[in-house]
């Protein structure tokens, strides 16, 4: 859902969730450039770019390398401040699965990508970074599109975003 300026012109989104075509929550206000800016840096990962190279499956490969971090939280909040109405978040977790036939431990990481419903409903899915790429990239996308095809990764006004001060 684009969010508009005070003469209807879109300017970033707001994710609405639904499940089986029902919704389900509004979070994330304003969180289309954080999406651009993370499906750039799971891309980025899986190529074995910075520290993410010492992972050597592209699958267990993120753009963050703490142990267990949290890669986004998106929340509904009023305009009051309150918090409710739905929770997106995206959390890294490290896996050591025990492989019998050598006799050894192999560690994986996995992004646990949960939902959470206006009503406290959830959902949860475990992706590698191949498939929370495609998810990150495809909602970036979605994004994009409702803001008319303008470039999230791109900030239109000089100095936005920076220390920079007029």
């Amino acid at each position: 859902m684009a969010c508009t300026d005070s003469v209807g012109m879109p300017y970033e989104v707001t994710l609405e969730l639904h499940r089986d075509g029902t919704p389900y929550g509004s979070v994330g206000e304003r969180c289309g450039w954080l999406l651009a800016r993370l499906a750039r840096g799971v891309d980025e990962a899986r190529q074995g770019r910075g520290a993410a190279r010492q992972w050597a499956d592209p699958d267990d490969r993120f753009p963050d390398q703490e142990p267990d971090s949290e890669l986004f939280s998106f929340r509904y909040r009023t305009r009051s401040g309150l918090v409710g109405g739905g929770e997106l978040r995206c959390q890294l977790r490290t896996i050591p699965l025990w492989q019998p036939g050598r006799r050894e431990w192999r560690v994986t990481r996995r992004a646990y990508v949960e939902a959470w419903g206006a009503t406290g409903v959830g959902m949860r899915a475990v992706l590698t970074s191949a498939e929370l790429s495609a998810f990150v990239g495809g909602l970036a996308k979605e994004a994009a599109e409702c803001l008319e095809g303008r470039d999230l990764a791109t900030n239109p006004v000089k100095g936005a975003g920076t220390p920079e001060s007029r």
